[in-house]
């Protein structure tokens, strides 16, 4: 068994940092959960004999997969606990037509249609598709988090992965994207319920945060006929882009935040609908100054 100085242990461990960090944030959709499971890994890196450990990269690996799929795990089991700290994660910035340096930086983030497929995932599901499809750990490594062998693992991932296909994703925000929400808020002002429907995917999902709970409404005929939610007593509003998506933010009169609303746009209609009402979770985001 090869032996590992302590100096060499904190310089692979500090090598291995921003992986470990990707490979959390794209398990838990969460970077301050992210930043925690790094942490909690490498306290258990200091306490572990690192002379038993052969492949420290993959050890580490192995252990933030462990970790993750816990915090999973207890999410399921605590639903209610988990709100916020998902609200907290979200980036919210003004939609001001970003450079190309930064639209290629938007693009390449896991963005919220992603997190919307991968919450689909059961955690074994969600652990392994991340861990194989986005990170090449192999499926012997995979089942040592999952507590299962490798031919089981790669039926998990394989499941997983029929699940993501089955949902056209978008590849990014664009122009066109844009234009579709811009739509979409236009019909909404007016009342004109049959632009509505041309917009809207006919099954399209919308979650509606709220200080007693999460409201889902699902079919573009409900969607369409709740609308005049979209067209509230906002003093202010400006388009925004949440997590790389387009959507748009509202403020009341004396400033504080009214909503959040995030749109999945694909193929030229609105899949998906976010918005965010609950004072607490908007009061846990980082949000843009009203425009």
């Amino acid at each position: 068994m090869t032996a590992h100085p302590p100096g060499l242990v904190t310089e692979v461990f500090e090598a291995q940092r921003d992986r470990l960090r990707a490979v959390a944030y794209r398990v838990l959709g969460s970077h301050a959960d992210a930043e925690d499971v790094v942490q909690e890994a490498w306290m258990r890196l200091v306490r572990q004999d690192v002379e038993v450990i052969g492949n420290l990269a993959g050890w580490l690996t192995t252990v933030v997969g462990r970790i993750s799929l816990d915090l999973l795990r207890s999410r399921r089991a605590h639903p209610e606990s988990a709100g916020e700290e998902a609200f907290a994660s979200l980036v919210v910035t003004p939609d001001d037509d970003p450079a190309p340096d930064e639209q290629a930086v938007l693009a390449d983030a896991v963005g919220l249609a992603l997190l919307v497929v991968l919450d689909s995932l059961t955690p074994s599901e969600r652990v392994a598709f991340v861990l194989h499809d986005l990170f090449a750990v192999p499926f012997h490594d995979i089942g040592q988090i999952l507590g299962k062998s490798a031919d089981a693992s790669k039926m998990i991932a394989s499941r997983a992965r029929r699940k993501v296909h089955a949902t056209d994703r978008p590849t990014g925000p664009g122009r066109e994207h844009r234009e579709v929400v811009r739509a979409f808020g236009a019909a909404a002002r007016s009342g004109d319920f049959e632009a509505l429907l041309r917009v809207l995917d006919p099954d399209v999902r919308l979650t509606v945060d709220t200080s007693d709970g999460t409201v889902v409404t699902l079919g573009a005929t409900r969607v369409a006929a709740g609308a005049r939610m979209f067209s509230g007593e906002a003093a202010r509003s400006r388009p925004v882009r949440v997590d790389g998506a387009p959507g748009h933010m509202s403020w009341r009169p004396d400033g504080t935040p009214l909503s959040l609303i995030a749109f999945t746009v694909s193929e030229g209609r609105i899949t998906g609908i976010h918005i965010v009402v609950d004072p607490a979770g908007l009061a846990s985001i980082d949000l843009p100054v009203p425009g």
